[in-house]
């Protein structure tokens, strides 16, 4: 892999990571029309993770923040409760992270994944459109029960195809919460699970082949990184203004083509 293949495929790593069409089914699509061979090596993929980790960080620093200050309070506060919201939304995806990550790793060998792939972006599409045109009486506060709720979407979000934040905020708007509210906590609830992953990646030390080279890493990291800013800003805001009835036009698309693939 050389230096513009990498800078390609951290651009598509920053944009998908945070518009609702599923990060990981677009990098993989990427890394075949470049002709990237790197399914083995998981170091790139664990940079490009890193740099959109923290460009969530940056993007959210005031809020992210408030909450550390917040838990070395005395008295329990809001910011203690918010993160016990996301340490119960995190719930799910371990459990379906510990119990079903190999199973779901078999599917993407399987033959049918451009059927699967097609279904559940459909399941997205659906669900963003649901989102848009629903108009439940909006919450003044995001509760423990809709935090694990969205959990539980996040979790179903493993699935190929299905996109976590699309599925993720799409929940929360439909459980009646406010857009900018949704928006926030579906980016930063998805920040230890990544990281997560990531340690235990780095722990079974199969990275693969390291011959990627530390131009193309670093450049990747930096135009994952970059971009990941951008898209995480402009998504907060699509989602504040309820233009997400284009992202399910586009999931939608993006379904019938590739269940047409596999049956043609």
């Amino acid at each position: 892999m050389d230096t513009i293949q990498a800078i390609i495929l951290g651009i598509v790593q920053g944009i998908t990571e945070f518009l609702p069409v599923s990060s990981s089914g677009h990098l993989q699509i990427a890394k075949a029309l470049l002709g990237v061979s790197i399914e083995e090596n998981l170091l790139f993929d664990v940079t490009l993770h890193a740099a959109t980790v923290l460009s969530t960080v940056v993007v959210l620093w005031s809020e992210v923040a408030r909450l550390v200050r917040g838990l070395f309070s005395r008295r329990f506060n809001e910011e203690q409760a918010y993160v016990l919201k996301l340490l119960l939304s995190m719930i799910p995806i371990g459990i379906v992270g510990f119990t079903l990550k190999d199973r779901l790793d078999a599917l993407l060998e399987s033959p049918a994944i451009l059927l699967v792939v097609g279904c559940m972006l459909l399941v997205t599409a659906a669900l963003l459109a649901f989102a848009y045109y629903a108009k439940p009486r909006q919450k003044a506060q995001l509760s423990y029960r809709d935090a694990f709720l969205i959990g539980v979407a996040q979790a179903a979000a493993a699935m190929p195809g299905l996109s976590r934040s699309g599925s993720t905020i799409a929940t929360g708007l439909l459980l009646g919460n406010r857009k900018e509210t949704v928006a926030q906590f579906s980016f930063l609830m998805v920040l230890a699970p990544i990281l997560g992953e990531t340690f235990l990646e780095l722990m079974k030390g199969n990275l693969g082949a390291q011959a990627i080279g530390t131009a193309p890493l670093a450049a990747g990291f930096v135009v994952a990184f970059v971009v990941g800013c951008l898209a995480c800003k402009f998504m907060i805001e699509i989602v504040k203004r309820g233009k997400l009835v284009w992202f399910a036009l586009y999931c939608a698309t993006a379904g019938l083509v590739s269940i047409l693939s596999y049956l043609l």
